[in-house]
Order: structure tokens, then sequence, then C-alpha cells
């Protein structure tokens, strides 16, 4: 396979997320790396974080693992257990079906990055640790409901 040219791989921005927790994430970009080399059994994404920005809801995976490695400047990971500094080469995983709701969060005043590797499974179910909301994808597609499954409208 070629080296991947980084500059040519489009930079992902916004959220599927609903309102009012698409705006939340302001400050967040991904480059799709797994899909800008043509692979398709698990994602790699090179994730900014810009200064205050999130990286996303905290939440856990029913059915894919997760690995995350900062690649560059410092971001705190925020799980069930607390607050933990993350510094360059530092790791984290995830195992599918974990309920250990985790984020990360850029507190410095420097762009932080980090490489999220995640399985591909045709089916997935994400919950938020600490809003009443979940997502299933499937085919492509993002449905979100509240926790007991009945369907999204806004924040209760």
């Amino acid at each position: 396979m070629p080296k991947i040219d980084l500059a040519a791989v489009p930079v992902k921005t916004g959220s599927i997320y609903p309102e009012p927790y698409a705006t939340m994430m302001k400050g967040r970009s991904s480059l799709r790396l797994a899909d800008a080399g043509g692979l398709t059994q698990y994602g790699v994404n090179l994730v900014t974080l810009e200064p205050g920005a999130l990286s996303s809801l905290r939440h856990w995976h029913l059915n894919e693992d997760e690995f995350v490695m900062v690649t560059a400047g410092e971001c705190v990971l925020v799980d069930d257990a607390g607050e933990h500094p993350m510094l360059p080469g530092d790791c984290a995983a995830f195992p599918a079906g974990d309920g250990n709701g985790h984020h990360f969060v850029n507190r410095s005043d420097r762009i932080a990055q980090f490489l999220v590797v995640g399985s591909r499974v045709p089916r997935e179910v994400a919950t938020y640790s600490d809003v009443d909301m979940k997502v299933e994808m499937a085919g492509g597609k993002a449905t979100f409901t509240y926790r007991d499954g009945t369907p999204w409208d806004g924040p209760r």
C-alpha cells in the first residue's frame, strides 16, 4: 500500500450529534486514515482538538473495541474513574461492552492530536454517559434514541 498523503486526506469537521450536542463539538476535526488507505475492517482516525475542544460526549461502545494514542500536545481523558492527563505516547483502551463512558478534552492552550483505532462492526450501539441518549449505527445510518429506546426529540 502506498504512503498516505495526509495533505490529500479530507478534514472531517462537524458532528452527527443532534443539537444542542453538535455545537459542543466545535474545535474537533479528524482525518479518516483507514478510509484514505482503503481499509474496511477497522477505522483509524487522527483527531485534532483545538484548545477547549471535546472529542465527543462521554460514551461507550457495545460492540466495538476502541484504542487511543496521543500523538501531539496534551489532553485529559475523562472516564468513570475520573480525569487522567494524557501526553504524547500515552495510550488508552476501551473494550467493547465495557460501560466506562469516556471522552477527551483539550484544556491546554495548544492543539492536541490523538490516533483512534476502532473495530468496524455492521451494527453498533453507543450509549452516552452524561445525557439520556444513545445511537445505533447500521447500514451507514445513525438513529438516536433515549436510553429506554424511545425516539430522541431533544434533551429531557
